[in-house]
């Protein structure tokens, strides 16, 4: 493996939730030995300048949740839509750390926007909200289980951050009455546990109380039911976040009410894929 430093990219646009952004950040770099860039995009040349010194106070502020971080800071001139996409290939970043502001916001990020920032970018990303990270980092992440091949995917970056954090992995299923899709919902259960018990990582499953028509609901209820400080999910692009099982309420995971990280990637045809991304 290289010896290249690990790098997270946050975007921010100075407020409270980009604060808890970088939050984040600084929690999983200390762990990990990653480097954290804060980034913003102007619209304007004219307005680097004053950018820049905004970020560097940033970078200053970081400093305070850790002083072993290399935190420096990125200014682009273009379209905040595809500039963190671009700007995380330029650093080479391996993981992307972005607010959103729910149902509102200022430069960015709300909802389908969020949605649509992801889908440009072929690097995973964590959304956060205004909700600081705990003192014992990602403890414990909530997996819904779906029917789509990249549930692979997603297991594979979710185990690599659960070792880094010692984490509880929570697998979830919703209730599915149909027969046949009941057992390949238990099949794909089977490889989950299978996959995470070789890595030794500690976890759990449950089949929800919820079909798979609320298996968003399902699924938020569940976190914080378990006080979970992560979900993972795999963005399907104009398709369901759940795959096949028809779930259409991307916009209501991301900006849950709970406030609960969400940890989002795209497909493997449309993301890196030289895994493990937090492996040593």
């Amino acid at each position: 493996m290289s010896d290249e430093k690990k790098k997270i990219l946050v975007p921010t646009d100075f407020t409270k939730v980009a604060d808890c952004a970088m939050n984040h950040a600084m929690k999983l770099a200390e762990r990990t030995g990653a480097e954290v860039c804060l980034f913003h995009v102007v619209d304007k040349p004219a307005h680097i300048e004053e950018v820049l010194t905004k970020l560097n106070m940033e970078v200053d502020r970081a400093r305070v949740w850790s002083s072993k971080v290399t935190v420096t800071p990125l200014v682009r001139v273009g379209s905040v839509y595809e500039d963190i996409g671009d700007a995380a290939a330029e650093i080479g970043a391996t993981l992307i750390i972005m607010g959103t502001h729910g149902m509102r916001g200022m430069q960015f990020i709300t909802g389908s926007r969020a949605l649509r920032v992801i889908t440009n970018s072929t690097v995973p990303f964590i959304v956060v909200q205004e909700r600081n990270v705990k003192e014992a980092g990602y403890r414990d992440i909530v997996v819904p289980m779906d029917l789509h091949k990249e549930t692979r995917h997603k297991l594979t970056l979710v185990a690599d951050m659960a070792q880094y954090f010692k984490s509880r992995v929570h697998l979830v299923v919703p209730k599915e009455n149909d027969e046949f899709l009941h057992n390949q919902l238990v099949n794909h259960m089977k490889f989950a546990n299978t996959f995470l018990k070789d890595r030794g990582i500690e976890h759990e499953s449950a089949i929800l109380d919820e079909g798979s028509d609320d298996f968003v609901k399902g699924v938020i209820r569940y976190a914080v039911k378990m006080d979970a400080d992560l979900i993972a999910i795999v963005n399907m692009l104009q398709e369901s976040l759940f795959g096949v099982l028809g779930v259409p309420n991307e916009q209501e995971i991301i900006t849950n009410e709970p406030m609960v990280p969400v940890m989002c990637m795209n497909p493997l045809n449309n993301t890196v894929s030289n895994m493990p991304v937090w492996g040593p």
